[in-house]
């Protein structure tokens, strides 16, 4: 495989993707739910485009000013469902969509509720309020994976924070670089010293490193795994998913470890270094569901709602350059980010830093035949 291009012209490949990631949208038709109808003859679906790094409670105001007439009197609690599944309002647009549709639906039909909020399944949603609590949770999460601390995100003025998330709400990349740059999150590089003591995340960057070694590369990547028939031929007949019970959403970060020289991680190793219990013959203890995240200040986790845990309770996968020998005891159906099927020998860091979420996590479907 040809080596990744360097210097300008990998710049501008990497300029290129980050407008096509914050460009890329979900075209949705929205139903209203026919418990929410109290006008007669009932609303036409609403159709409009979900950015695919954006958030369904983000989309709230505009598909309610189109069902304002139908809805009935009430305090409203939104929340939005495909085939029977409520859908969990902290994963990005883009991430549930590749997950939930094997064989993509365009537009995809969603039905929203103004009433009846899940609140066994779902955590608890503030609307905005919400998603920008969880956008900052996750960005410290990540800063504390990339550096061994948050205080880059937690040092942010004000006026940054805000700026930052109005960039996020709005889709608007250019805006989100000129702050996003200051806290010096990336790129994920190829060329790097491994550090010889403990790959347990450390006690802060204040930390010395060892003589003659720099930062390890730690990226930060959320999985999503999915299980289908094993049999499965076609996409369009997988069954669809009835409980996120059949879902495991895992938060991981890998380290990359080397002796020198160059390296070169697969899309392939790091999935099998990312996810033992599925690829390896060894047995391996099943990763404990994480605690949420996505929760509004001042409230407690549900217990029915799994989000990213704390990074300090994550221990990162490692990946050296040797070649491992995996004997996988499941069958990979399909691997997505962004809404592409990624070959399984694209380069892992070329994919961390280009298809990466504006909160530096990068997500990753992938279908697994159980």
């Amino acid at each position: 495989m040809a080596a990744a291009p360097r210097g300008e012209e990998a710049a501008a490949w990497s300029e290129e993707a980050a407008r096509l990631v914050w460009g890329g949208a979900v075209p949705l038709q929205v139903h209203l739910h026919d418990a929410d109808v109290t006008a007669l003859p009932p609303p036409p679906p609403f159709l409009t485009l979900g950015p695919r790094v954006g958030y369904f409670p983000l989309l709230v105001s505009t598909i309610k000013a189109h069902f304002s007439s139908s809805l009935p009197p009430g305090v409203d609690t939104v929340w939005f469902e495909y085939k029977g599944l409520p859908l969990k309002w902290y994963i990005p647009i883009g991430v549930l969509f590749d997950l939930l549709c094997a064989d993509p639906e365009r537009p995809w039909n969603l039905t929203v509720h103004f009433r009846g909020y899940p609140a066994d399944i779902l955590s608890p949603c503030e609307g905005e309020d919400s998603v920008k609590w969880n956008y900052n949770n996750s960005l410290k999460e990540a800063a504390f994976i990339i550096t061994g601390n948050s205080k880059n995100v937690m040092n942010m003025s004000q006026a940054d924070q805000l700026a930052m998330w109005e960039s996020v709400r709005k889709g608007d990349l250019n805006s989100y670089m000129n702050i996003s740059t200051k806290l010096k999150l990336g790129p994920f590089e190829e060329d790097f010293l491994v550090r010889t003591s403990s790959l347990g995340p450390r006690q802060g960057s204040d930390e010395p490193e060892s003589p003659g070694s720099v930062k390890p590369c730690r990226v930060p990547v959320r999985l999503y795994v999915r299980r289908v028939q094993e049999d499965l031929e076609y996409l369009e007949d997988a069954i669809p998913v009835s409980d996120w019970e059949s879902v495991s959403y895992i938060n991981r970060p890998l380290e990359i470890r080397k002796e020198g020289g160059r390296s070169y991680i697969a899309l392939e190793h790091a999935l099998e270094t990312l996810l033992p219990e599925f690829f390896s013959s060894k047995p391996t203890a099943r990763a404990a569901d994480p605690e949420p995240a996505a929760t509004t200040p001042g409230s407690e986790p549900d217990g029915s709602d799994t989000s990213p845990g704390t990074p300090r309770d994550e221990k990162p996968a490692s990946a050296g350059l040797q070649e491992t020998d995996v004997a996988k005891k499941t069958k990979l159906k399909l691997v997505r980010v962004q809404g592409i099927e990624l070959d399984m020998d694209i380069p892992f860091l070329w994919v961390a830093n280009n298809l990466k979420n504006p909160e530096c996590y990068l997500h990753v479907c992938v279908y697994v035949g159980a």
